[in-house]
């Protein structure tokens, strides 16, 4: 069974630091994209960023651009986002999912983490 599943959310102060892990299992993602959205209370997912599976190449939103850091472990089969100077906005579930690459649409997804900042 292939299946994502995000781990690192909770509560943390506005200023500081947080990691997200994203373990995935079932198949190898070679030639695939694995990427980060978020979604804060009533507002749409929102892309966050990706990383390219074989080469580790990344892109962001402009939004998040400086703060955010998306790492790869393409034999832990783990990706990372590395979150820093947290802001209140940043508040929300944050999905890892992935896509073919060759494809734009993300098909399958993890069931989400709660980062919670507090100002």
């Amino acid at each position: 069974q292939v299946q994502l599943v995000e781990s690192g959310g909770g509560l943390v102060q506005a200023g500081g630091s947080l990691r997200l892990s994203c373990a995935a299992s079932g198949r190898t993602f070679s030639g695939y994209a694995m990427g980060w959205f978020r979604q804060a209370p009533g507002k749409g997912r929102e892309f966050v960023g990706e990383v390219e599976w074989s080469s580790g190449t990344t892109y962001y939103a402009d939004s998040v651009k400086g703060r955010f850091t998306i790492s790869r472990d393409n034999i832990k089969n783990t990706m990372d986002l590395q979150i820093s100077s947290l802001k209140s906005e940043d508040t929300a579930v944050y999905y890892c999912a992935s896509r073919q690459f060759s494809t734009s649409a993300y098909d399958l997804w993890g069931q989400g983490t709660q980062v919670t900042v507090s100002s």
